[in-house]
């Protein structure tokens, strides 16, 4: 796990949150608990983003046999001038 450089910010947290961090902490202190979670959470969304372009790009996939190998050619192609 990282040191964390203290940055004082201010966040507004609900209670019962704040109970279940609390409850879930172990031997981490709160803010090493939130961090923690935060850091899941933002891995979790960068995640289903990635799903979601994924999903997007392949949904323009043709249906047939030779328009899909054509589509998949073109493909590497691109991702080989990047």
């Amino acid at each position: 796990m990282r040191t964390a450089t203290k940055i004082t910010k201010t966040f507004s947290l609900d209670k019962e949150v704040l109970a279940k961090i609390r409850r879930s902490k172990g031997a981490l202190s709160e803010s090493a608990r939130v961090n923690h979670l935060l850091h899941v959470a933002l891995e979790m969304e960068r995640r289903a983003a990635l799903e979601h372009e994924a999903a997007s790009f392949f949904e323009s996939m043709p249906e047939g046999p030779e328009e899909r190998e054509a589509f998949r050619k073109a493909s590497l192609k691109s991702w080989a001038r990047d």
